[in-house]
């Protein structure tokens, strides 16, 4: 590794790869199955095309309060950036820690799922699902040693690819005449529960909306792009996702709709007939390709920027000639293959959603604190409305949380001592960090 440096990442990204790593880091399978829980709980089109409205535009929000964050702190790492910032490095390192460990769970999820959905077509035996899931991850890795440039254009391809074949299904379903009962709204009483229920899986199914945030060291301009990145790859998922609806509800009656596990493999095999669901195997492969890539760029950059400040082991912000932090990616990819191999990535994925919420209330304290504490940083960038804005997405954050330590609390609890083990293992790298 003689062509190491240390530290230094190249600066060489643009709005194109920005909006690349947030469309195609935010749309992934949850738009193809979530449409059928939505359905369940509000069996209305006028109500459902609503929640999804409301749901996009809390990320609107929540996008338009850590622009001002990512703005005024142009640097790798992005949610453990912020709250090192504001509350000093055991904080800085229990958000880094826990977002790193969310990345690293979904690395293996979506690697997993890739095979397993290459299985359904019958291009490998139902033995072989796991190993080509590791030869799915190892192949990504070998793509980003390649450096920056090969990766970031990779990440601008396969979106465009997942794009068009979104709008694909779309078209054939706008295409084909509508059932005369699709667009019929069967009868049903609306609940909090239920109302929690559907804004909880809309707010989990437009995450991922904040990967730019993770790049701003290698962001040409950051103060420039970073704006337009988040507020048009929110708006453009948005976009997608009203579509998507509109065309499941044009071709499916509510009565198949609500509940149904995969819609769009439903709304597929009604169009296509036996090709409609192979059609939705390749659409979700398609939709996981770009998501795996782009989740590991985003988990490397926060071990990267956690070994550069000396709170984790300084190796990992070592960068090769390419400009990837190369032991940073060698050791996700280490943490989640051992996912794999045991299967714990299952129980950090049930934890994932928690932790993000977690961080995501934390970044909006530092985005309050930093105002009150450093009002004479440099802000290219303001957020909407503030501080409305930020305490209504704070409120959601907070009121998420409650409900899944409600809904779920072995994992809840699981999630929080992942979070007390980060505060623990802060002790062992703080003394050795350089002073904030």
């Amino acid at each position: 590794m003689g062509s190491e440096t240390s530290g230094q990442l190249r600066r060489v990204l643009g709005l194109g790869f920005g909006l690349a790593v947030s469309v195609g880091g935010t749309i992934g399978v949850g738009i193809l199955r979530t449409p059928g829980l939505i359905a369940e709980q509000f069996q209305s089109p006028f109500a459902i095309l609503l929640l999804w409205i409301a749901g996009g535009i809390y990320t609107l929000l929540g996008a338009s309060c850590l622009t001002e964050l990512g703005v005024m702190l142009p640097e790798a790492g992005g949610f453990y950036a912020y709250v090192r910032r504001a509350f000093g490095n055991t904080a800085g390192f229990t958000v880094g820690w826990t977002d790193w460990l969310m990345y690293c769970s979904i690395l293996g999820y979506l690697s997993i799922a890739i095979a397993e959905f290459v299985g359904t077509l019958g291009l490998v035996p139902g033995d072989a699902v796991r190993f080509l899931g590791i030869a799915i991850l190892v192949g990504i890795v070998l793509l980003q040693w390649l450096g920056i440039r090969v990766s970031s254009r990779f990440q601008e391809v396969t979106t465009l690819l997942k794009c068009i074949a979104f709008l694909a299904l779309i078209g054939m379903c706008l295409l084909v005449r509508a059932r005369e009962d699709a667009l019929a709204g069967a009868a049903s009483s609306i609940t909090i529960n239920g109302v929690v229920i559907a804004l909880q899986a809309i707010v989990i199914t437009y995450g991922g909306w904040q990967s730019p945030l993770y790049f701003m060291e290698e962001d040409r301009d950051p103060a420039r792009n970073l704006p337009r990145t988040m507020i048009l790859g929110v708006l453009s998922v948005i976009g997608i996702y009203l579509l998507v609806n509109i065309a499941l509800l044009r071709v499916l009656p509510m009565s198949e709709l609500a509940g149904a596990t995969l819609p769009a493999a439903d709304a597929a095999r009604i169009i296509a007939g036996a090709q409609g669901r192979s059609f939705i195997t390749i659409l979700s492969v398609l939709s996981l390709v770009p998501l795996l890539n782009a989740v590991m760029m985003m988990g490397t950059r926060i071990v990267f920027a956690l070994g550069r400040d000396r709170l984790f082991w300084s190796r990992t912000s070592t960068v090769n000639a390419g400009g990837t932090p190369d032991v940073a990616m060698l050791l996700t990819t280490a943490i989640a293959l051992g996912l794999i191999a045991t299967g714990t990535f299952q129980r950090l994925i049930a934890m994932t959603s928690f932790f993000l919420m977690v961080n995501y209330c934390l970044c909006c304290i530092a985005l309050i604190v930093l105002r009150r504490r450093e009002p004479d940083l440099r802000r290219l960038y303001r957020a909407w409305g503030y501080p409305w804005s930020v305490w209504i997405v704070m409120i959601g954050a907070v009121i998420f949380l409650i409900a899944m330590l409600i809904g779920d609390l072995v994992n809840g609890l699981a999630a929080l001592g992942l979070l007390a083990v980060g505060l623990i293992g802060s002790a062992l790298f703080v003394r050795q960090a350089t002073p904030t």
